[in-house]
């Protein structure tokens, strides 16, 4: 039995420091190391869960590719267990540009699949069926499984997704917001829309999230301010930040605390995460209070 099952969303970022940004039209930049490491929102959620203490397992597709080796390896390394298939596409990548704050810009290359989706909605709910709740990354097989998956998933299974910087307007992102107990959406692009937003999507809890500002929780058609958290200590890099909070908020709502108790436990996740380079946390990092 698992407390977590996040199904999508995982790959490998490429991490590149740079003075800052936007960067000079030059010819060439002197750079710190460059690494490659597991990466993406799904790798994000699943590990900052574990973490924190949460059994968790993942199910996605990875390229048969040395990318798809990176993310097997740090499953492996953690613990995770991961159901995986082959993904002719290649495995998920991103170039992440992060400059001396912290601050993140994310080239983002999907890989999309052509195809029929690698796993069946029955499959899918067998994995459901032994866990406490599902993370619905917005990954494009997982959409294409939402219709047969919603009425499963509605059966004594806490649901989520993060709809990442979606502009309240795009088609795509609309299904999962519909199928999911609670809803995180950064708003970055939604602007004066997020008020409409969690209106439309009630009486489901919504969260916004703002980055060092914090987020915004809706919930029974009343807004509540969560501040940001303190980071424990110097911020080096903030990607991963908003799926720590995800993290945090299926940790803390598995233990019994009301929506406004877990929104302020997971800043304290993500401001901790911001603390740390790359996905893969060390112990005691992570608060698990």
């Amino acid at each position: 039995m698992y407390d977590l099952l996040v199904i999508g969303g995982l790959g490998v970022d490429v991490r590149v420091r740079v003075p800052g940004m936007p960067l000079p039209v030059v010819d060439s930049v002197t750079v710190e190391p460059i690494d490659l490491r597991v990466g993406n929102t799904g790798a994000g959620v699943v590990l900052a869960a574990h973490a924190i203490g949460l059994r968790v397992a993942v199910v996605d597709t990875v390229g048969a590719d040395p990318p798809g080796d990176v993310v097997r390896t740090a499953l492996a390394r953690a613990g995770v267990p991961a159901v995986l298939a082959d993904d002719p596409a290649g495995t998920r990548r991103s170039v992440n540009l992060v400059d001396p704050d912290g601050r993140r810009m994310s080239l983002y290359d999907p890989r999309p699949s052509v195809g029929p989706p690698p796993f069946t909605a029955t499959r899918l709910a067998a994995l459901a069926g032994d866990t406490s709740h599902v993370h619905l990354s917005i990954m494009g097989w997982v959409r294409d499984l939402l219709p047969d998956l919603g009425d499963v998933l509605g059966e004594g299974v806490g649901t989520s997704t993060d709809l990442h910087d979606w502009d309240g307007r795009n088609p795509y992102h609309r299904p999962f917001a519909e199928v999911a107990e609670l809803v995180l959406v950064s708003g970055t692009a939604l602007g004066h829309r997020a008020d409409q937003l969690a209106a439309a999507l009630a009486p489901r809890p919504v969260l916004v999230t703002r980055g060092a500002d914090g987020a915004d929780l809706y919930l029974g058609g009343t807004l509540s301010r969560v501040p940001a958290a303190t980071p424990p200590g110097p911020v080096i890099d903030t990607n991963g930040a908003g799926d720590a909070f995800t993290a945090g908020m299926v940790a803390a709502r598995s233990r019994g605390a009301t929506w406004a108790e877990a929104a302020g436990y997971a800043t304290r996740v993500a401001a901790a995460a911001c603390t740390h380079d790359g996905m893969e946390y060390p112990p005691g990092l992570l608060p698990r209070d």
